[in-house]
C-alpha cells in the first residue's frame, strides 16, 4: 500500500519524542512490512488542513494520523468522507479510540504493530453530521472540560491533575438541566445531570471505551439528577468498572438518538471526542455502521468482521 502518515508533533507522547528518528523507524518498518510510507511532521495549529488534504489525495491507500484523541477523531472524520483507509498512532493522553482497535499505545509498537495489520470496517457516529469516534456528551463531562480547561498545564502529568481537580469542581457543584431524548422512535423527558453517547457501548473498564467499535449501535448514558454524593458514588462505581451496577445510570443502546434542550437560554457547551463545543437546542446523533475503513493489528481481527487483506 501506498501510505502517507501525518503526525501532530504537539500531541502528547510525540512532544517529547526524537521526531526524525521516530520517521525513519516509521518508514523503514513499513518498507520492511512491503508498503510505501511517507510522513509529515505537523504543528497542532496545522493538523486539521493537513489532514483533510491527506484524505483527499486520490493516490494514497491509506494514511495513519499520529496525535491525541481530537487529531483522531478529525482524521477519523475526514477519512469517513473520503472513504480513504486510516491507521491510528495513539500519541495522545486517553487514546480511547485506539484502546477500542486494540493498537499498542507504545508508538513505537504501534507502528510495528499497523504495518503488519489488516484493513477491516469499524462504526463511527456523527452529532448533527460531526463524526465522533469515541463519544458526545453534555453535562457533568462537558462542565469537567470546561473547568479544565481554564488550568494552566504543560504536560501530560499536569493534564491528568487538571482533571482531578477538574471532577472535584463537577462534584461539589453538578449541573441539572432539562432534556427530551428519542432512542429508535421512544421518546422521554425528564431532569438529568449527565447524557453521553457513544459509538458502541462501554465496556467494563474505567476509561470508559467500547471494546469494539463493530457492534452497529449506539450507546446511551442518562444519568438522574445528582448530589455531590451521587457523582461521588458515580465516580467510585465508575473507577471500580461497575459503571452498571450504579442505580442513577440509565443504559440504552439503538441507532439514532434526538436530543432537545427546551430551556437552553444561554451558550451551552457538550463534549465530542474531548473537545468543546457549542451546542444548540437540538442535537441529531447517528450510528453509521461499517462506514470508517481502519487498519488494526492482526489479532483485532479476531473481534471484528470481514477483514480484507492490507497487502
Amino acid at each position: 500500500m501506498r501510505i502517507q502518515a501525518i503526525f501532530n508533533k504537539d500531541g502528547g507522547t510525540f512532544r517529547t519524542t526524537d521526531m526524525e528518528a521516530y520517521v525513519r523507524h516509521a518508514e523503514t518498518v513499513f518498507a520492511a512490512a512491503g508498503h510505501h510510507l511517507d510522513c509529515d511532521v505537523v504543528e497542532g495549529a496545522d493538523i486539521e488542513m493537513a489532514l483533510r488534504r491527506c484524505a483527499g489525495r486520490t493516490d494514497l491507500d491509506a494514511m495513519l494520523a499520529g496525535g491525541g484523541d481530537g487529531t483522531i477523531s478529525a482524521a477519523a472524520g475526514f477519512a469517513w468522507e473520503s472513504g480513504i483507509s486510516l491507521g491510528v498512532v495513539p500519541a495522545g493522553t486517553m487514546n480511547l479510540f485506539a484502546r477500542s482497535l486494540r493498537i499498542p499505545l507504545n508508538i513505537w509498537q504501534a507502528v510495528d504493530a499497523l504495518a503488519g495489520g489488516t484493513v477491516t470496517d469499524a462504526d463511527i457516529g456523527s452529532a448533527n453530521g460531526r463524526a465522533f469516534v469515541h463519544q458526545f456528551s453534555a453535562g457533568m463531562h462537558a462542565r469537567m472540560v470546561r473547568l479544565r480547561n481554564a488550568m494552566t498545564y504543560r504536560s501530560r502529568p499536569g493534564k491528568m491533575a487538571a482533571n482531578v481537580r477538574a471532577a472535584i469542581g463537577v462534584m461539589l457543584d453538578p449541573p441539572r438541566f432539562e432534556v427530551e431524548y428519542d432512542v429508535d422512535g421512544v421518546r422521554e423527558h425528564q431532569m438529568v445531570s449527565a447524557i453521553n453517547v457513544s459509538n458502541n457501548r462501554f465496556g467494563n473498564d474505567s476509561l470508559l471505551y467500547a471494546d469494539a467499535v463493530t457492534g452497529g449501535h449506539l450507546g446511551i448514558y442518562v444519568a438522574q439528577p445528582l448530589t455531590t454524593s451521587g457523582v461521588a458514588r458515580l465516580a467510585y462505581d465508575i473507577l471500580r468498572g461497575r459503571l452498571r451496577e450504579n442505580t442513577a445510570v440509565t443504559e440504552m443502546t439503538g441507532s439514532a438518538v434526538e436530543l432537545h434542550f427546551p430551556k437552553i437560554d444561554r451558550a451551552v457547551n457538550c463534549v465530542i471526542d474531548g473537545e468543546l463545543l457549542p451546542m444548540g437546542r437540538d442535537v441529531s446523533l447517528r450510528l453509521h455502521a461499517g462506514e470508517l475503513k481502519v487498519i488494526v493489528p492482526q489479532v483485532a481481527t479476531q473481534s471484528t468482521q470481514k477483514p480484507q487483506a492490507a497487502a
